[in-house]
This record gives structure tokens, C-alpha cells and sequence, in this order.
């Protein structure tokens, strides 16, 4: 800790208790700042202690109860670590700055989301791209917050679905709301609001067994959305948008809002599609919110080099 009150790193080291305490003081410190917590729980699920921050953690091996000769080995090497990563970051040189973008990925809406990137690097920005798997949306929520983002591309808007219906990729129950509250220009559109995550088939919650399920490969099983959730996932998308403070347009792409939502594809299913449209053009408030639809999928490159655009036009009016 340096005299004016600036920290080079954080280390903590605890059970349940300390790794509750500490890991929430490391998620309060600014991205980038190293942070490790050398944890009993380390090995579980760690998505509380991380919360969508740069937090590394060790596994002790053995309890926080003295020093043996496992502990020490653990101890040092962890001492060593946080020194080296507070050393690396004194020595980091500075990069250009460039106004930086968050922009939201998933597999089924990659071609998209290049085509966006790809436009926005030319015109001079930084994008960041989060994975949109729960902790990547939480993480670029956090940068939002944090000032760390200066424009949000929200091409995929999945975790929503997730979140409301139960999904293990859900991002919490503020998705889709920092950009607004900050007032930070932000284009949306509705990437893969097709589908709801689960892990192996084996899995997929009982209540689920007769829904269209899709295996995306051995570790996750995808459930087609239906009418109904499309359409209380057009409501929630809406209510978010219609409260931002900033620029808003949302894009919505009639041909389908993934690369398995086409024809002969597993969840083409327009009347589930159309439900969302629907729902979000009744319920838009067009004086916050400019709509754009579009005739096209969501990974066709012109619709993603649009998205792009629209939000280059907006950090230049912001």
C-alpha cells in the first residue's frame, strides 16, 4: 500500500468466512489490480468469490490451520505470485488509448459479432468481447460500471434467457442495465434469445424432459425458447432499454436470431421468433429506444457491420 492510498495488489487467504470477507473487498478494487484469495473453497463453485472480476484463486490443499509442510509450499507460492503480478504490473508500459467497446459473443452469433469487431477495429476502437455464459456478461457489466467501457455492442443478449428461466448461464438479475444507467451509447440486439443453457443432457432439469433440446457438444444442452418465454423476454428487454440515460437502438434480425434459428436448423421456429418481435415493438418506448429490423439472420455480416456503424454514429454524438 503505497502512502496515498494506492495498492500495487491484494492477497487474502481464508475458509468460507475470510473468502467471503476478502474476495468482496478484491471485487471493489478496480480491474487490472492483481488480486489473489488462496481459498478452501476453491475448488467448489467459485462464481461468488469472482463475481465477474480479475480475482485468481489457489487451493490450499490443506486447511487454514498453521503452518506444515504442505502449507508452507502453497503459502510461499502464492507469496511469489502476488509479488511477481504486482512487479508486472509497475512494469507495464502504457498502452494507446483508444475508446473501447464491449461487445457480447456466443458461439452460434461468432460471425456477427467478427463482422462488428472487425468494422470497429478499422474505425479506431478497442473491443472487448465477453463470452456469453454468465460470468462473461457479469464481467462486462462490471467494466460498465467500473468506466472501463466507453460503448456496449449487446449482440447476444442470451443470458436473459437463462436468468429467467434457469438456465446455467445467467448473468444475474441486472443483465442489460449498466449501459443505461451510465448513459454510455449502447446498440442490442437479440442474439440467441433461442435458446436456455444446461449442462450434460443428463442434466436438464426434469420439468424440461419433453422440451425441443439440442446437445451443442457433450457439456452443454441447449432448450429451444417458447411463444410465451419470447415473449416475457421481450417485456424484460424492453423495461431495461426504456430506463437507460444514454443513446439507444436495437436491431432485430426477422431471418433468425441464431445460427441454428434458419431454416432446417434444430430451433427454427418463427413463431417463437415472431413473439419476441412482436412483444418488443409493442412495448419499445420509441422516444428512448430506435428500433432497426432487419430482413436478414443475425450472422449475416452486413448485419453486424450495421450494428457497428449505428454505434460509431453514436459515440460520435455522444
Amino acid at each position: 500500500l503505497h502512502s496515498e492510498g494506492r495498492f500495487d495488489a491484494m492477497m487474502g487467504l481464508g475458509g468460507s468466512g475470510g473468502s467471503s470477507l476478502l474476495s468482496a473487498a478484491m471485487q471493489a478494487l478496480p480491474i487490472g489490480v492483481p488480486k489473489l484469495m488462496v481459498s478452501t473453497l476453491a475448488c467448489g463453485d467459485t462464481r461468488s468469490f469472482i463475481g465477474g472480476h480479475d480475482i485468481m484463486m489457489m487451493y490450499p490443499v490443506v486447511d487454514i490451520a498453521g503452518i506444515n509442510s504442505i502449507s508452507e509450499k502453497v503459502f510461499a507460492n502464492a507469496g511469489n505470485a502476488i509479488a511477481g503480478m504486482a512487479k508486472g504490473v509497475r512494469a507495464t508500459e502504457p498502452r494507446e488509448s483508444r475508446p473501447v467497446i464491449g461487445a457480447s459473443q456466443f458461439g452460434v452469433t461468432t460471425q456477427c459479432v467478427n463482422a462488428a469487431r472487425e468494422r470497429l477495429e478499422s474505425l479506431g476502437y478497442e473491443v472487448l468481447v465477453f463470452h456469453s455464459a454468465g460470468t462473461g456478461g457479469r464481467s462486462m457489466e462490471a467494466l460498465i460500471r467500473d468506466g472501463l467501457i466507453d460503448g456496449v455492442l449487446d449482440v447476444t443478449t442470451t443470458e436473459l434467457a437463462d436468468e429467467m428461466i434457469g438456465g446455467i448461464h445467467n448473468a444475474g438479475p441486472d443483465r442489460l442495465e449498466a449501459a443505461g444507467a451510465r448513459g454510455i451509447p449502447q446498440v442490442v440486439s437479440v442474439g440467441a434469445l433461442d435458446m436456455c443453457d444446461f449442462g450434460p443432457k443428463g442434466t436438464v432439469p426434469e420439468r424440461f424432459a419433453k422440451r425441443k433440446l439440442y446437445a451443442h457438444n457433450p457439456n452443454v444442452t441447449l432448450m429451444r425458447t417458447t411463444p410465451e418465454e419470447n415473449r416475457k423476454l421481450g417485456q424484460l428487454i424492453s423495461r431495461k432499454l426504456n430506463a437507460a440515460n444514454g443513446p439507444v437502438e436495437l436491431f432485430i434480425p426477422l431471418g433468425g436470431v441464431s445460427s441454428i434459428d434458419l431454416p432446417g436448423k434444430p430451433f427454427h421456429d418463427p413463431e417463437a421468433d415472431q413473439a419476441l418481435f412482436k412483444e418488443l415493438r409493442e412495448t419499445i418506448d420509441s422516444n428512448v429506444v430506435r428500433v432497426k429490423e432487419f430482413g436478414s439472420d443475425i450472422n449475416d455480416p452486413a448485419f453486424g457491420q450495421a450494428m457497428a456503424d449505428a454505434l460509431h454514429t453514436l459515440m460520435g454524438q455522444h
